[in-house]
């Protein structure tokens, strides 16, 4: 039987992503998939975050509201730290240097890296308070899971990583994707949705 091939499209300030994501592990645990990562970056930078919420204070207060959102719908609530990131003093990042990172991961190694790379930049993010904004923070990460520092920050922001990055928010369009997290099943369903577990099982056992 052909693999069910599934693409999940995602930013890592994305609480509902954070959430997915270790639900579609478990689903590889028992099922005939295969998952390939795609990024998918909500805004880009500042001005984007002014332009979507008003300021970046705006940003930084409606976003963690979201998270309160996701708190109460995750399988590990303790995984989201909402105080923690509300006493930060920076303003709320993009996800757009993260997606480099996640790519840059993925010429690396392969789409399980990217994956990887991209549940430990959430969890930096969203329990641990990072500033995923940071250059350091994403260079960091990558040497958490094993990947070497040098090399990953010297690929970092070439032009084949801002390409591949460019390459997924294309397909996305294409697909008329708009919000995240969004799986594509075979290429044709497009499933906009946190889906449970119970949801993903019943989805897949047909």
């Amino acid at each position: 039987m052909p693999k069910i091939k599934i693409e999940f499209y995602h930013d890592a300030v994305c609480g509902w992503c954070y959430i997915l994501s270790p639900r579609l592990r478990k689903l590889l645990k028992n099922k005939n998939i295969e998952i390939q990562q795609r990024c998918f970056v909500l805004q880009r930078n500042n001005e984007e975050m002014v332009q979507r919420f008003g300021s970046l204070a705006s940003a930084k207060s409606e976003i963690l509201n979201h998270w309160e959102s996701c708190k109460a719908y995750a399988d590990d609530p303790a995984s989201i730290n909402i105080e923690g990131m509300r006493a930060t003093s920076f303003s709320y990042p993009t996800g757009y240097l993260a997606a480099l990172g996640a790519k840059t991961a993925e010429l690396m190694g392969d789409s399980n890296t990217h994956w990887d790379y991209f549940d430990e930049i959430q969890r930096q993010h969203l329990k641990l308070n990072m500033n995923i904004g940071d250059t350091e923070v994403i260079i960091d990460t990558a040497k958490i899971i094993g990947l070497d520092p040098v090399a990953f920050a010297n690929t970092l922001f070439s032009d084949k990583i801002k390409q591949a990055v460019e390459q997924d928010i294309r397909q996305a369009n294409i697909l008329n994707i708009r919000t995240i997290p969004t799986i594509v099943i075979n290429g044709e369903k497009v499933i906009s949705q946190a889906l449970t577990n119970q949801q993903l099982d019943a989805l897949f056992s047909q």
